[in-house]
């Protein structure tokens, strides 16, 4: 049988994992990243570079202007590019929406799972109050009752965890399902060969900035979004 201090330690404990759940539910980091192959490409651009100024005819050789850099080359017909998912996905409108969203609802859960921490609390308190006029076997069959609170709330509180998976699972499957099929049509319009995803955990260790389209498959994302 569990002592009151013991239950009181459970209560405190059941606050602390009502204050991590929350947290860890509504300041999630991004969504994981996007996978899409795309087939077909056009673009056509070429690199410039300055001439030098000419040079005049003197005894002493004269200085020659410095040449200007050759710019990144840029994404051409048939090219393989890339899209790194974190920027992608923490720009995209849908994705800011959807979170919102989601962090309303976790809200109203961590409203129940404080009901619980505040309602096992009150009779905790409650029993303390009253044990030194109880007889052993009340209290005996008050601390039962207290643990098969405790109990229960611990069943109610993985039930509203499995209810926030659950949603954030479907959030992020809709809004990725979204954005898959944005940035397929936007490769098979632009004719690019392939598009890649450059994710955190490191899938392209090596691009050139040439190849990086994030920022204008942003834009798109974007603005195709605002249509609906």
């Amino acid at each position: 049988m569990k002592n009151p201090a013991q239950l009181a330690f459970n209560a405190v404990l059941l606050v602390a994992v009502a204050v991590l759940y929350f947290l860890h539910f509504s300041q999630r980091p991004a969504a994981a990243p996007v996978a899409a192959a795309l087939t077909e490409t056009v673009v056509a651009d070429s690199a410039v570079a300055a001439t030098p100024a000419p040079v005049e005819e003197t005894a002493t050789p004269a200085a020659v202007a410095p040449v200007a850099a050759t710019p990144a080359p840029t994404a051409g017909a048939g090219a393989i590019v890339y899209v790194e998912s974190g920027k992608m996905l923490d720009g995209y409108q849908g994705m800011k929406d959807a979170r919102r969203a989601f962090e309303a609802r976790a809200k109203g859960w961590e409203r129940q799972n404080q009901t619980l921490v505040n309602g096992f609390r009150t009779a905790v308190e409650q029993y303390q109050k009253t044990a030194a006029s109880l007889t052993p076997e009340q209290r005996a069959a008050a601390e039962q009752k207290l643990q098969a609170q405790q109990q229960q709330g611990a069943v109610e509180q993985q039930k509203i965890q499995a209810q926030a998976q659950e949603a954030e699972a479907k959030l992020t499957q809709t809004v990725l399902e979204s954005v898959n099929k944005k940035v397929e049509a936007y490769g098979k319009s632009h004719g690019y060969k392939m598009i890649l995803i450059a994710a955190p955990s490191g899938t392209i260790a090596y691009g050139e900035k040439g190849l990086d389209i994030t920022a204008p498959v942003l834009a798109y994302l974007n603005a195709e979004y605002r249509k609906k």
